[in-house]
């Protein structure tokens, strides 16, 4: 029997004609949806025989689960207890979008998608402690999926051994007669499929290569934090090495294990030069706080720095102008580090003007940490 076809295209006829996919597939058949990358199958994890139905027409003997698809990046949370930062932080930049993740979930029975889903049901979305997640950036495939209402898993719409498909025609070559309702939104965005990357811990790998680069992967795995001043030898050197301090604190590690973790804190100049050490008020001011400055080495701000940062302190509304005009596009990750006014620059001045600064600094630094972690804990 030859699969009915919704146009997403035309937007009336698609809500209409959404309901009958979204009904079959709860009661267990298969249907072909777009997402950005291919074509993809899905069925109903809460069905067994739905996914029994899917290995079949994939034509795959093996019994590993199929990737879960889910609606909006807030649905992940039905699915794992306790993701790690580095998980949190990828699914947070890089959903919706060509990137699934392969997570650690040792408790799937503890999970909120476990009280609607029975053991049997489960196994057909973890093993061996993982699961598989994906969050299209689709409009169609996101209404499909919202509206299910049920956990979907899904693979590419071919055949074992066969291209992944870019269009429907391709993928209902492989799978004809096989599917009951099929989503045709025209050619997908991407000619790859979406990036696996495997997240264990803080540590990731990327199990198979797509749309998603590597290095893309690196700058989102990590939360990169810039403090700017203009020489790189007061003020944001303190601001660095005390909110480095900080946040290790509130994560009860050592600053040494902040990397590791894709904690990335450093600081910058506008007008500074390479390779310069901190001042000795800085110093001072530092030290009297129980921190040893003495590896500052002063940088100017760049391009790549400014792309890097998730987030960039300024001591002064300069600095900011500075920063917009070599990226005007970061001007929604740079903000004074004191919202109640500039930090006043204490270079030349007076051990007092030192200390005023540094107790400025430190206040700042102590609400933005927690800022900061807020955001980060965010998934």
């Amino acid at each position: 029997m030859s699969a009915q076809i919704i146009n997403a295209s035309d937007i009336n006829a698609y809500a209409s004609a959404l309901g009958d996919a979204v009904q079959a597939l709860r009661a267990g058949r298969l249907v072909v949806f777009p997402t950005e990358t291919v074509y993809g199958v899905a069925a109903s994890a809460a069905r067994p025989d739905a996914v029994a139905r899917l290995r079949t027409a994939k034509g795959r003997a093996d019994y590993q689960p199929f990737t879960v698809h889910i609606g909006q990046r807030r649905h992940a949370r039905r699915f794992l207890t306790d993701p790690s930062p580095v998980a949190r932080r990828l699914m947070r930049k890089g959903w919706p979008g060509p990137l699934t993740l392969v997570c650690e979930e040792p408790a799937p029975e503890r999970t909120e998608i476990a009280t609607l889903c029975d053991s049997a049901q489960l196994a057909g979305m973890y093993h061996e402690g993982l699961v598989g997640l994906r969050c299209p950036d689709h409009a169609a495939a996101a209404r499909f999926l919202n509206e299910a209402e049920v956990p979907v898993v899904a693979s590419s719409a071919n055949r074992q051994g066969q291209p992944a498909p870019l269009d429907l025609q391709q993928a209902l070559r492989d799978l004809h007669g096989l599917v009951d309702y099929a989503i045709d939104a025209g050619p997908t965005r991407h000619s790859a499929a979406s990036t696996i990357v495997e997240v264990r811990g803080n540590g990731w790998r990327i199990l198979r290569a797509g749309a998603v680069d590597e290095r893309v992967v690196q700058r989102m795995a990590r939360s990169e934090i810039l403090f700017v001043c203009t020489g790189n030898s007061c003020r944001s050197p303190m601001a660095e090495y005390l909110f480095r301090r900080a946040l290790a604190e509130r994560l009860e590690c050592r600053e040494d294990e902040l990397a590791a973790a894709g904690y990335v804190v450093s600081s910058a100049g506008t007008m500074s030069l390479r390779g310069g050490v901190a001042s000795p008020g800085a110093m001072e001011e530092l030290a009297r706080r129980g921190v040893d400055g003495g590896g500052h080495r002063s940088q100017p701000v760049t391009v790549e720095l400014i792309h890097r940062a998730e987030r960039i302190y300024v001591m002064s509304p300069e600095h900011r102008a500075a920063i917009l005009e070599l990226v005007p596009a970061a001007a929604g990750r740079v903000w004074l580090l004191d919202e109640t006014g500039p930090v006043a620059d204490p270079m030349g001045g007076s051990a007092d003007q030192y200390r005023r600064c540094a107790e400025q600094i430190e206040r700042a630094v102590t609400a933005r940490v927690e800022e900061f972690l807020d955001e980060d804990r965010d998934w």
